[in-house]
């Protein structure tokens, strides 16, 4: 028998207040946290709703009385039950006042959350009843990207690393690439022994320096992003000029290829020497024997430094100077190593940014993501074999301002975005700055797994992204815990609040204990070690 909880006393479009009254031994019967759920009925009529908020509504006349004694309480529909138990998302009649509430029964919360439980995704359980599991539809979460947003320390790593562990363990043939920017799912551990928050054989480590991603796959715009200030007075001479330049040596490097369309963005090889010999020569140019200077004259002095330095430097020879992709043929082996197709297969290539220097990770994670998009564009079996990107740290190469840094890698990002679902190119974007990432790219996910979040800026952004119905659950994000997630979007069955099963394994971000490591940690180190790795840029 159901337990009847209070009455609905007001209702208003889409939200009903209830009044919820103290029990005869004067106890108030608990409902549960903000976010839980109850049952609203009158005659045939079963609406399930969430709580809102809650507020003392007593009369002080009445303090004596402890059946005077009331909370109001806000609810929001989300969908109803038939006498079958079976639940239908939205809300065709609503009840009136009068209406009485209920605590929810089991085999109402069953109806709710064992919608998906056939396919087997379980991610989690409800915060209020751990002892319901919550299932999402795993198509539908990654076929229709994913934003995983939340300030640091919320527990994102933790969230995402407990989606991948079960992404992993119930399809066995997914196919998955995570930027990882700061070594935390594969890493080295205080022995030096690699250690990985995923089962061995289910995924493969790559460094973006072993991987070798050469400059010639960069396209134009990506060039243009990477050795070009636009705020030097010349830059668009500089542009101009290598658009061109990247065009011709494209089309000399590879005549055999016998290319019927060849352009300025095409994977194929070009010499990097040779480019930067072509704007020197135009920078030097004079006329009338030396009379007088050429057009170009002076133009390129920031070109050539730029270009210069980052050539003399050694943290970015596996981008300016690969040792194996040296030419157009040995593209397909990088991607079979990219898509985790090589020798080992894997259902996950873990891409280890960390080691890549900070000014060029942007670049080189678009350059994934694009990688990722022109791989299954080109592939004929697009729709046998979908590909998800996941994107940590988005908000540092998929940036919000159109008119800043980065244009070209955004702009990459953004097209998967916007057509990567058509070609089975999914992105799974995961930042503590969502104010800060792309309004492009979140705009087009589907779904939203929202951690806890108490800056101002990004709890207002966060709502305007969400529908316009779910936007009073967002009030509750400053109050989630660590691995406490509203999950929003086509994956579940209604907006719900999800306590995230631990990861096991778990990642590698933990907060260093600076109290413990203060009081009992060490007391000397071995200081050539650290100068050693750091003058060889590893770690």
């Amino acid at each position: 028998m159901s337990t009847l909880i209070g009455q609905i006393i007001e209702v208003r479009g889409d939200r009903m207040i209830a009044a919820f009254s103290r029990a005869a031994d004067g106890q108030f019967t608990s409902i549960g946290r903000l976010g839980s759920f109850v049952s609203v009925q009158q005659n045939n009529l079963r609406v399930l709703a969430s709580v809102l908020s809650m507020a003392d509504d007593t009369d002080r006349d009445c303090r004596q009385n402890p059946d005077a004694v009331t909370t109001r309480v806000t609810l929001m529909p989300v969908g109803q039950l038939d006498a079958e138990d079976r639940f239908s998302p939205g809300i065709n009649r609503y009840p009136t006042t009068g209406a009485k509430v209920y605590a929810v029964e089991d085999t109402e919360l069953r109806a709710l959350f064992d919608v998906y439980a056939p396919l087997g995704f379980e991610v989690g359980t409800l915060p209020a009843r751990h002892d319901h599991p919550v299932y999402l539809h795993p198509g539908r979460l990654y076929g229709r990207h994913l934003a995983i947003l939340g300030q640091s320390g919320s527990g994102k790593s933790w969230t995402v690393t407990s989606l991948l562990q079960r992404t992993l363990g119930c399809m066995p043939n997914a196919h998955i690439v995570l930027l990882d920017l700061h070594g935390e799912y594969v890493w080295r551990d205080d022995q030096g022994q690699m250690q990985s928050a995923f089962e061995e054989g289910s995924y493969r480590y790559l460094s973006a320096r072993d991987l070798e991603i050469p400059y010639w796959l960069l396209t134009y715009s990506e060039l243009v992003d990477l050795l070009i200030d636009r705020n030097d007075p010349g830059a668009s001479t500089q542009i101009a000029f290598l658009r061109d330049t990247v065009f011709s040596l494209r089309k000399k490097a590879n005549e055999h290829l016998e290319m019927d369309r060849l352009s300025v963005d095409s994977p194929v090889y070009f010499p990097l020497a040779q480019l930067f010999l072509a704007f020197k020569k135009a920078n030097e140019q004079t006329l009338d024997f030396g009379k007088s200077r050429g057009a170009l004259n002076g133009q390129f002095d920031e070109f050539l430094v730029t270009l210069q330095s980052k050539l003399n430097d050694a943290r970015y020879n596996f981008l300016f100077k690969p040792t194996r992709r040296t030419d157009s043929s040995t593209l397909s082996d990088l991607l079979r190593d990219f898509i985790g197709l090589g020798e080992e297969r894997s259902q996950i290539t873990v891409i280890d940014l960390s080691p890549v220097p900070f000014d060029v990770r942007p670049t080189v994670s678009a350059q994934i993501g694009r990688l990722a998009f022109e791989f299954n564009y080109w592939n004929p079996h697009y729709r046998e074999f979908p590909i998800s990107l996941v994107c940590e740290e988005a908000h540092a190469y998929i940036p919000r301002d159109r008119h800043g840094q980065y244009e070209g890698t955004r702009r990459a990002m953004e097209r998967i975005a916007k057509e990567g679902r058509k070609y089975g190119v999914s992105l799974v974007v995961v930042s503590q700055r969502p104010h800060e990432l792309s309004e492009t790219v979140l705009a087009q996910c589907g779904n939203y797994i929202c951690l806890r979040v108490t800056n101002p800026d990004d709890q207002d952004y966060i709502r305007q992204l969400v529908p316009e119905s779910t936007r009073d659950l967002t009030e509750t994000l400053s109050s989630l815990g660590r691995g406490e997630a509203l999950i929003l979007g086509e994956a579940a069955p209604l907006p719900t609040r999800v306590q995230f099963t631990p990861p096991v394994p778990p990642p590698n971000s933990n907060d260093v204990d600076f109290h413990a490591h203060w009081r009992n940690g060490l007391r000397d180190l071995d200081i050539d070690t650290i100068v050693n790795r750091w003058r060889n840029q590893r770690r």
